[in-house]
């Protein structure tokens, strides 16, 4: 798909109840490519319950042709939940765990953007 946009920007800005975005995102955000210029489409996000793709997998959002991400899926983030972002190239593991969906809200202003080869 490629109806997304405003790919680097806080879903959440104003996709959340009452927001001027059309559907609740739980999860949201942007991946990139090493170069971290381009996006990076057609990859997946997954949650685990633990560090490097351990424990349970308990959930799997796609990422657009555009780079984006999201889902108004219900998400129990619990004690935090461990992204891993997959492409037919490789894969990137976050080592600390979210207990929020606003990916883009750290990402790409007080951190790296989100990125994978």
């Amino acid at each position: 798909e490629t109806e997304s946009h405003n790919q680097g920007q806080n879903c959440m800005a104003c996709h959340v109840s009452g927001g001027k975005g059309e559907g609740y995102f739980n999860v949201a955000g942007t991946v990139y490519d090493s170069t971290l210029t381009a996006y990076q489409p057609n990859t997946t996000v997954y949650l685990y319950t633990q560090q490097n793709a351990q424990g349970d997998l308990k959930y799997t959002i796609q990422v657009d042709g555009l780079g984006n991400f999201y889902t108004t899926e219900v998400i129990d983030f619990g004690n935090g939940l461990y992204p891993v972002i997959k492409s037919n190239s490789g894969e990137r593991h976050m080592s600390s765990p979210i207990t929020t969906g606003a990916c883009n809200s750290c990402h790409g202003y007080s951190t790296s953007k989100l990125w994978v080869d």
